[in-house]
Parts: structure tokens; C-alpha cells; sequence
């Protein structure tokens, strides 16, 4: 695919389908947990069966929508941002990532202020160079 608008699409759509499934497993392992280390558990064992899984699955939920949301607008600003970048530089090198790593972690983090602003755009740079530069070495066949 080489239209911008529709890398960005799919990659917001699919990080949101990703999201979603991680965000259910991760809320799912929170019950793996002995209940009395939740401060909270013990109004959730004195309900009914029915209402302690009403609350879990609702719990389950939105936790897995929250996770969802965030995991698409991570890829669909970091898919966007790199394609509009390769564009731009008419160029498809580590760069790119690099770029678009900066610019997605420092837009995320940008409400926190500028010092997080910072530390995103160094995080996500440096975890798009690892991932890039790991995906584009030669493999040992050639």
C-alpha cells in the first residue's frame, strides 16, 4: 500500500484489533492474583456470583477498550508520521523510524510537558532504531 492515509488506517485499525486483545489478557491476569491482596476484595466476595462476574467482565472490558485506543492512536501516528517522512525525504532508511519514533513519542507525552516530551521522543527513537535495525539486517541465507 502506498497511499499515507491508508497506512495510517490500517495500522490504527490493527493496532486497535492488537490492542484490544492484549488489553484482555492483561486484564485477565490481574484476577490470577490471591483476592486479599486487592484492597477491594472483599466487597467484590460478598456478592452474588452473577454480580461478581458482571463486575468482572465490565471491568475486563473497559479495560481492554482503554488498551485498544492507545495501542491504535500509537500506530496510526507512528505509521502516518513514517510514511509522510519517507515521503518527504524520498528515502526508506533506518531514518525514517528514527523520525517518526521521535515525533510519536514526543506527541504522546507532549500534555505531560516538555521534559516528557523528551524522554518520549528518545524512547521511541531508540526502541524504532532497535526494532528497524533488527528487521533489516541481512539474513544469514544471504
Amino acid at each position: 500500500m502506498e497511499s499515507c492515509p491508508g497506512k495510517t488506517a490500517v495500522s490504527g485499525v490493527m493496532g486497535f484489533a492488537l490492542g484490544g486483545a492484549f488489553g484482555l489478557f492483561m486484564a485477565s491476569m490481574q484476577y490470577d492474583t490471591p483476592l486479599s491482596t486487592n484492597p477491594n476484595a472483599q466487597a467484590i466476595t460478598s456478592l452474588p456470583l452473577r454480580q461478581q462476574l458482571k463486575q468482572g467482565f465490565r471491568d475486563l472490558g473497559s479495560r481492554s477498550y482503554s488498551s485498544a485506543k492507545n495501542f491504535g492512536k500509537v500506530g496510526a501516528i507512528f505509521a502516518g508520521t513514517e510514511c509522510c517522512i519517507e515521503g518527504f525525504r524520498a528515502k526508506n532508511d533506518l531514518k525514517n523510524g528514527v523520525l517518526a519514533g521521535c515525533i510519536t513519542g514526543g506527541v504522546l507525552a507532549a500534555p505531560a510537558g516538555p521534559q516528557a516530551a523528551a524522554l518520549g521522543c528518545a524512547g521511541f527513537a531508540a526502541f524504532s532504531l532497535a526494532i528497524d535495525s533488527y528487521m533489516r539486517r541481512p539474513s544469514e541465507t544471504d
